[in-house]
């Protein structure tokens, strides 16, 4: 099973930004990130009252996939950004089975962030 983070993308953000700020953006990561995901899935119940109010579930539901999406590619979390990005270039799902992928997706990539941060 390949490594859920991209060693070289994350080695490339460490020689970049300096290993100190690397810590500074994981932390943040480690702490919007699950709010990004409780977004998404706080969107699949909200909207289901009319076109405007499914419309604007879409909308948090697409900018919480593409944040998501783009913080994983920063740190070379491919697995994770995949299924961030096919989430938010796809409809809303019906149920919450891809955002509890995600959600696997997401603990695995921060074990292995954790890991990598320790050296």
């Amino acid at each position: 099973m390949p490594h859920p983070i991209d060693r070289a993308v994350f080695a490339e953000l460490q020689a970049t930004a300096g290993a100190d700020f690397v810590v500074e953006l994981l932390d943040t990561f480690f702490d919007e990130a699950p709010q990004m995901i409780a977004e998404l899935r706080a969107s699949l119940v909200d909207g289901a009252e009319g076109a405007a109010g499914r419309a604007a579930a879409a909308d948090r539901f697409r900018r919480a996939a593409h944040s998501l999406k783009t913080n994983a590619q920063t740190f070379g979390a491919t697995a994770l950004a995949t299924q961030a990005r096919a989430l938010e270039l796809g409809e809303r799902p019906h149920d919450a089975g891809a955002i509890d992928a995600l959600q696997a997706s997401y603990e695995t990539a921060v074990a292995a962030l954790e890991e990598l941060q320790r050296g």
